[in-house]
């Protein structure tokens, strides 16, 4: 599953909120948003890909998550925010080598096959991490803690990345083989970019195994790392990207293009990044994990790199004039099904401190809102998309955005930068005003409301520029007469 990620320490934003941020990008699957109720009592969950039954803990915190609407392969949560202000994203597809899997490989389900065989469960992935996280955690370190428990005792069957975050910290988690795993705290004044390659480029060992201030992983994962040689390093840190990730020419195309764009942005002066003499290029593989960027970031950044396209530079898709015009692969892609920026707001009441951000369905042309994930459920716009194509659906309606103005860029784009900017300026002003209102004295069932109002003025601009988009693209297919006949 191809994505981006980018996370935001407390003080690398400009109000002091923590962010993590992914693009699901899939199967162009359906997407809804969902509140789940606290549970009290043992449960189970049944995996689909893997077949695999993993026991539940008693107590489930509410939660909200963004789900497939089919759940035929499984529910896809993608992101969400827990009634403890805990947020995850699950996850990022990253790389890995010959050298990890071989000495720890993925556990696969097996079929049963003829008489004499046994179906062999597998271990757990995508489909099922926030489901069997992030409704029993109660801090950004739990979540690794509890994921990394589950990948030792089920192991996992792909490669992954995970990010959780409360009020104070961001954590990175970065899966190793079958069952190894290693994470790293984000330090406060900085941002993580990930473009779906093994990211984590130090760490220190010492305090993995020692104080944990910074670092964890899985119990052995040292001696692993010393058994099958896998440190590539000259000198005497140790770089996890060199020892688990990858570095092939389908990176250059896919992964480190990306990478580049994203801390260009944030960089602009800090490095070199074109020109023969560039400290950095799209094909450069030791391109920072983490940085301190050269001013504070905003939710609208991270929307804007999340829905990006190499705009201007040589490597834009839609510029006629470009001279490496889809040479590498984008950030914003037609086959996002929902991107997800989760904010943290430590300083606010606990009950408006998590705020989702959502663009659902083609992220380079959709339009970003804002919900409060402290609610028992969502508008129907949001929670009720089913299969069928409908502009009662956030998802299908951005969809239908995005699909029109990738097909009439040069004509829709003003139309759909105009949405964009709309959506996220009156999302923005609400947000404002019931965080005042909270801070006030309103109950907490008042953000309800705020929710309602926000999705009614999605719809509202949806409707509004859909409807210019297509008159437009109308106006522009090929068959067309201008001697008038009425």
């Amino acid at each position: 599953m191809p994505c981006t990620t980018i996370l935001v320490g407390k003080q690398a934003s400009h109000d002091g909120s923590t962010i993590i941020a992914r693009n699901d990008d899939g199967a162009f699957e359906a997407k809804r948003l969902l509140a789940h109720p606290a549970r009290e009592g043992a449960s189970t969950y049944k995996t689909v890909i893997s077949h695999l039954t993993v026991a539940l803990p008693e107590k489930a915190l509410r939660y909200t998550d963004c789900p497939n609407v089919s759940k035929s392969n499984g529910v896809w949560p993608a992101c969400g925010i827990n009634e403890a202000n805990v947020a995850m994203t699950a996850t990022e597809t990253i790389t890995s080598n010959a050298r990890v899997v071989g000495a720890d490989p993925y556990v696969r389900y097996q079929e049963k096959k003829g008489r004499g065989s046994k179906e062999v469960p597998g271990g757990i992935g995508e489909e099922d991490l926030v489901t069997l996280v992030l409704p029993y955690i109660h801090s950004a370190r739990e979540g690794v803690l509890r994921t990394g428990a589950l990948l030792e005792e089920y192991g996992t069957y792909e490669p992954n990345g995970m990010a959780f975050a409360d009020a104070n910290e961001v954590w990175w988690l970065e899966t190793i083989g079958g069952h190894h795993w290693i994470a790293k705290r984000v330090p406060d004044d900085r941002v993580v970019i990930m473009p779906n390659q093994f990211g984590l480029d130090h760490f220190d060992f010492e305090d993995a195994y020692g104080e944990q201030k910074e670092s964890l992983c899985s119990k052995d994962l040292r001696a692993f790392v010393e058994k099958h040689r896998l440190a590539l390093d000259t000198g005497a840190g140790f770089n996890p990207r060199l020892a688990f990730g990858s570095h092939s020419d389908a990176d250059h195309i896919y992964n480190t293009p990306r990478a580049w764009f994203m801390a260009r942005y944030f960089l602009p002066r800090t490095y070199k990044w074109d020109g023969d003499s560039a400290d950095f290029t799209p094909e450069s593989n030791d391109i920072p994990w983490s940085f301190v960027p050269e001013r504070k970031v905003t939710v609208e950044d991270v929307r804007y790199l999340l829905g990006s396209y190499y705009q201007g530079t040589p490597y834009n898709p839609y510029d006629k004039n470009a001279a490496c015009k889809g040479k590498y692969r984008t950030i914003g892609v037609p086959n996002s099904d929902v991107c997800g920026i989760m904010q943290i707001r430590g300083w606010l009441p606990e009950a408006i401190q998590g705020v989702e951000w959502l663009s659902m369905g083609g992220s380079g042309f959709t339009a970003c809102f804002p919900v409060y994930a402290n609610v028992t459920e969502f508008p129907k716009y949001l929670s009720g998309t089913t299969e069928t194509v409908s502009t009662d659906s956030m998802y299908w309606h951005s969809r239908l955005i995005a699909a029109l103005t990738d097909a009439h860029f040069g004509n829709a784009l003003l139309f759909d930068e105009r949405y964009v900017n709309a959506v996220m300026n009156r999302g923005q002003q609400l947000l404002y005003e019931y965080d005042e209102k909270v801070r006030q004295g309103a109950p907490a069932e008042i953000l309800k409301e705020a929710n309602r109002k926000i999705a009614a003025m999605v719809q509202e601009e949806s409707d509004k520029a859909l409807g210019q988009i297509l008159k437009n693209a109308s106006e522009h297919m090929k068959i067309r007469y201008h001697r008038g006949d009425n």
